[in-house]
């Protein structure tokens, strides 16, 4: 067994693996044990790995920092891709409110750790190390350490403020958690009701579209072509087939009315009642039960050519003779109007025959495999351009150090904008919900392993040693009072949503870890919304207060 006794003792990539390993499924395991109907979820994780650091079996601190870090960046990288197509929405309508609520978080958080430092509680460079933990904001704790240099404390004080951060850590994630159970049981909350209602809030403002069939019977429409029929365009309204004398087929905008044509037609109810007025009357039967040639079938857009361009360009649809009744986007369906530019993914409902619907197919891709395979170019790109944006120092007047995103804000909000243009040319950045999930799951269990192996050798003797209890308080002081207050005031006075809420407290920390649990809880993407919402002006504040603190209160000190 001396080789066993070797690779898990000697320092190796092999061992570093086993080690992230054992912590990832030990913490996952453990993330998944109910005790009152509550689990820790993928936080789980971090305690595994502060249990295998406490008894020494850690793993080199370049070699932590790296998985650290890159962990992070999958994590909030395809975050960003999932939730952005709903996070312009959502700032347009509430953003400005839960901004003001996380922005509020962060300033009680900050008083907190002032009270602390300026009553002698605590010296200045633990205080900053504190409000860094207990606000699981790894970038404001090395801004407080560059400013700590810059105003000329001693070489100790990153060491004490590492310390600090390390003890306040864990109890900033599990505070986040407990506060939502909190809101969750004094307001007895419905989780599905309010998963569903905030989903409805987040869709786009259209309306489902609906199908209706009607006859024509407008003596004024006879010997009119189907689209110049008044009202008809910019209605959103499609008529896909008609039927004359028994026979169904394809309608076309050349196709000229008769009396007793029935028009099948699809679009929202309002701009169907309006076609109902000028054509005649609702007809009794439906066209789509009735045989012929025509049939319909969905149709995936996974050809590069077609990326960008408007259902009013494909000619091929014309060629055809094939109509597109309703376009399905991230499960959404919208009307399908001329204007209607097309995303890799989208999912066209056509109308025609089949041999003619085979040739448009072509057309457009309609390929499983395309959809379903990862797209390793763009994915790697985009990665790369939000480490780049991360790394942007934005100069801020009255402060001596350039603020930055760092590597969590900036492959978030480069995320976010490219799931917006989902695709540039060939490159498309839609990553498959299956991969997305997968590649997200993995990046926050590397990062919190990480931390626990980094902080498990030191944390049960600062803890249980020398100011480790009063740290712990203290940093429990700083992350409990300012969520509790600002969570239970927006739940009562503003009746937020839990989803939305559980989103926003996460995001007020910047804590990924906290938010992947609301996301398990809940069941659904819904707080990823509003954590994106709040996260780049918090972690802004975050950055900028931790350097505040240390430039004011070092000068008020006579530093």
């Amino acid at each position: 067994m001396d080789w066993l006794t070797h690779l898990l003792t000697e320092e190796s990539v092999a061992r570093t693996v086993i080690l992230l390993g054992v912590a990832g499924a030990a913490g996952s395991a453990l993330g998944k044990i109910r005790v009152g109907g509550v689990s820790l979820g993928v936080a789980g994780v971090l305690f595994a790995g502060l249990l295998l650091g406490h008894f020494k079996l850690t793993v080199d601190h370049h070699v932590l920092e790296f998985v650290r870090e890159f962990g992070l960046i999958i994590f909030v990288y395809t975050l960003g891709l999932q939730i952005g197509p709903g996070f312009f929405g959502s700032l347009r309508s509430r953003g400005l409110m839960l901004n003001g609520f996380a922005a509020a978080i962060v300033l009680l958080g900050a008083v907190v750790a002032v009270v602390l430092i300026k009553t002698g509680r605590v010296e200045l460079p633990a205080g900053v190390g504190l409000l860094s933990g207990a606000t699981t904001n790894t970038p404001s704790l090395a801004a407080a350490q560059q400013a700590l240099k810059q105003v000329g404390t001693a070489d100790t004080a990153a060491a004490v403020q590492g310390l600090a951060y390390a003890v306040a850590y864990p109890f900033g994630i599990v505070g986040i958690i407990l506060t939502m159970i909190l809101v969750r049981t004094i307001f007895r909350v419905d989780v599905k009701a309010e998963v569903a209602a905030a989903e409805a809030a987040h869709a786009p403002a259209r309306p489902k579209p609906a199908t209706r069939n009607f006859e024509v019977r407008n003596p004024n429409l006879v010997g009119r072509p189907l689209g110049k029929v008044p009202g008809l365009a910019g209605s959103g309204v499609v008529v896909s087939r008609f039927s004359r004398s028994g026979k169904v087929e394809v309608a076309k905008p050349e196709t000229l009315l008769r009396i007793g044509d029935i028009l099948h037609a699809v679009g929202p109810e309002e701009g169907l009642d309006e076609l109902r007025v000028v054509v005649g009357a609702d007809a009794g039967i439906d066209l789509k039960t009735m045989p012929g040639a025509v049939t319909n079938r969905r149709l995936i857009v996974t050809r590069s050519d077609v990326y960008g361009c408007e259902l009013g360009e494909l000619e091929v649809l014309a060629e055809q003779d094939v109509v597109v009744t309703r376009v399905t986007r991230g499960g959404i369906e919208f009307t399908a109007t001329p204007g209607f530019r097309l995303q890799f993914g989208d999912v066209l409902m056509v109308v025609g025959e089949e041999p003619r619907i085979d040739a448009v197919a072509a057309a457009v891709g309609n390929s499983n495999k395309a959809l379903n395979s990862p797209q390793p170019i763009p994915f790697f790109l985009g990665i790369a351009l939000g480490v780049i944006v991360g790394a942007i120092p934005l100069a801020i007047p009255g402060l001596p150090a350039a603020v930055k995103l760092g590597l969590a804000g900036g492959p978030l909000v480069v995320a976010i904008l490219l799931s917006r243009i989902a695709n540039t040319g060939p490159l498309v950045w839609y990553l498959p919900t299956n991969a997305n999930h997968m590649l997200r799951e993995v990046g926050i269990t590397l990062f919190l392993a990480a931390v626990g192996l980094k902080s498990g050798d030191k944390f049960v003797e600062v803890l249980l040693g020398g100011n480790g209890l009063s740290w712990l308080l203290y940093g429990a002081l700083i992350t409990a009072v300012p969520l509790l207050l600002i969570g239970l005031l927006a739940r009562a006075w503003k009746k937020l949503n839990y989803a939305e809420l559980c989103g926003l407290l996460a995001g007020s920390m910047t804590d990924p870890p906290a938010l992947a649990f609301a996301q398990q809880s809940t069941g659904s993407d819904a707080p990823a919304v509003s954590y994106a919402t709040v996260y780049p002006l918090v972690m802004l504040l975050r950055v900028f207060s931790a350097q505040l603190i240390v430039f004011l209160l070092y000068q008020a000190a006579g530093g």
